[in-house]
């Protein structure tokens, strides 16, 4: 009889200590799994969010035109494929400002490339990379989305070379009554 109390109270005090701990704001509500094998490229394999996080769905951002001089609807309208992802992520990071949140609270992205005349009519895998890597898994910023990247025929913006859109999630803030 003694052993079966015991079990109980057990039970019922890591219940206790389980309801505690997700009570607490913040705490494991988004969990970012980490690459296999310390593989330090920066993006999650995955990312958990739990209930009671506010989840937000950021329409496809194109870059800005950046360049008067040259002729409109052309990649060089819009510049690189590096000046381009920064462009279009520093968008996303101002929508997101507005919302409360950062580039950290990005959970899932997807980004849509275009064949880059200037690189042979191939993707510039590295110029994504390298505008990307400004603003995930850096000593600033470390959170890593999942992320997703595919080759389309074209966008909406001729001569924009990726558009990308994001979700994000934060835990709510508790509200005092």
């Amino acid at each position: 009889m003694y052993k079966c109390a015991a079990r109980r109270c057990g039970i019922l005090a890591l219940g206790m200590l389980t309801v505690a701990q997700s009570s607490l704001a913040g705490a494991g509500d988004v969990v970012r799994t980490p690459l296999p094998d310390g593989n330090p490229f920066p993006i999650s394999a995955a990312v958990s969010v739990r209930a009671g996080v506010d989840t937000v769905y950021v329409s496809g951002a194109l870059p800005a035109a950046i360049n008067k001089d040259a002729p409109k609807g052309t990649a060089p309208d819009y510049g690189d494929m590096q000046t381009q992802t920064v462009s279009v992520l520093n968008s996303i990071k101002g929508t997101l400002a507005k919302l409360g949140l950062g580039m950290g609270d990005i959970v899932k992205m997807t980004v849509f490339m275009v064949a880059d005349p200037a690189n042979d009519n191939k993707l510039n895998f590295s110029g994504l990379m390298a505008g990307y890597s400004q603003f995930f898994g850096t000593q600033e910023q470390p959170n890593k989305p999942a992320r997703s990247a595919v080759q389309v025929a074209a966008l909406v913006a001729p001569g924009a070379l990726l558009e990308v859109e994001v979700i994000a999630a934060k835990p709510r803030r508790p509200t005092h009554r």
